[in-house]
């Protein structure tokens, strides 16, 4: 006997899984969570936590082959004519053939040191790198050899820093201690790197405001823009040079790079006069010159800049060290505004 209903289809819907408890599932296995916030210093802060390693470049095998192409020719061509103006000098005079030879020997002594500083240099970022990777690796697997594996790698790397030996004592001490992965890393994080923290945080306050004071005051566009380049360039290479780091001219391009890229991720280099009204708050740009709104700009850019150096120049991650926030180390400009605008 049949009814008559037509058929349905009926969907199934599947049921929704068990959310992973927070505190046991590690660092690397859970999911991004969404953040709601209100004011515009929480969305700049938030992204300051975003740990961005310096990724591998992808770089194009031909391009590769075009630099290498005409860096010979170059070389050679300057290598030809700088032989010709030698033999025509011994044909002159022999003492200033010799003359020529000696500061040719000179040259290329220089040039040697040069080549060397910017290996080391380049040496020493890559194993900062290296540090803050396997960091995140340990701590997203729990992974405890791993995680004394680094903070030994971090305390040997810190080795003939003076200011930093009872920092090593007291880890030395905590070797044997059975310790979790957090724990250990955020041991070596508080006596190796709180102090640096610090330093960097008071050279990005100083840099802000040094950019904040110049590009207020300055009559022409020019100068504002010369100015903070300049002191973005001085402060990646003193946070650098905080951390351990010796940036030689193609490791600056490096981290700057890197830098860039952070900024670029937590979304810092968005700019306007809309993001100023935003940044500034509660109409301070509206109430005070547009100089000095400027000003308080530039030196909020500024350390954003610094923060994100100072994310990439750090050789472990923050683990139980309070990252630092825009506030931390811009919070006077805003103080500043508002007195001004009263």
């Amino acid at each position: 006997m049949t009814s008559g209903q037509k058929p349905r289809a009926f969907r199934i819907t599947p049921e929704r899984d068990v959310e992973p408890d927070v505190a046991t599932t590690p660092l690397a296995a859970r999911p991004p969570q969404a953040r709601i916030v209100e004011e515009p210093f929480e969305i700049v802060d938030a992204a300051d936590g975003v740990a961005v390693p310096v990724a591998p470049r992808r770089r194009s095998p031909w391009g590769a082959l075009f630099l290498s192409a005409v860096g010979a020719l170059v070389s050679l061509g300057i290598g030809l004519s700088v032989e010709r103006m030698i033999a025509d000098l011994f044909q002159a005079a022999p003492w200033l053939g010799w003359v020529a030879l000696a500061l040719l020997g000179l040259a290329a002594l220089a040039l040697l040191a040069i080549v060397v500083r910017e290996l080391a240099g380049l040496r020493r970022e890559r194993k900062i790198e290296r540090l803050r990777q396997s960091a995140l690796d340990a701590l997203g697997t729990r992974d405890h050899t791993g995680a004394q594996a680094v903070v030994q790698a971090l305390s040997a790397f810190y080795a003939d820093r003076e200011s930093l030996s009872a920092g090593r004592a007291r880890i030395d001490a905590a070797a044997d201690a059975i310790l979790d992965v957090d724990d250990r890393i955020g041991l070596a994080e508080h006596e190796l790197l709180a102090g640096l923290d610090r330093q960097a945080r008071n050279a990005i306050a100083t840099a802000a405001k040094q950019v904040s004071a110049v590009t207020a005051l300055s009559p022409r566009a020019i100068v504002d823009v010369a100015f903070v380049v300049f002191a973005a360039v001085r402060l990646l290479r003193r946070i650098a040079a905080i951390y351990g780091g010796r940036p030689g001219f193609l490791g600056f391009l490096r981290l700057a790079r890197a830098a860039l890229a952070h900024l670029t991720v937590t979304g810092g280099m968005a700019v306007g006069e809309s993001v100023m009204q935003q940044v500034l708050g509660l109409g301070i740009a509206a109430r005070v010159s547009a100089k000095l709104g400027e000003g308080v700009l530039n030196g909020l850019m500024t350390a954003r800049f610094g923060l994100a150096a100072l994310n990439v120049c750090r050789p472990l991650p923050f683990v139980r060290e309070a990252p630092p926030r825009l506030a931390d180390v811009a919070g006077e400009l805003l103080r500043s505004a508002e007195a001004e605008s009263k």
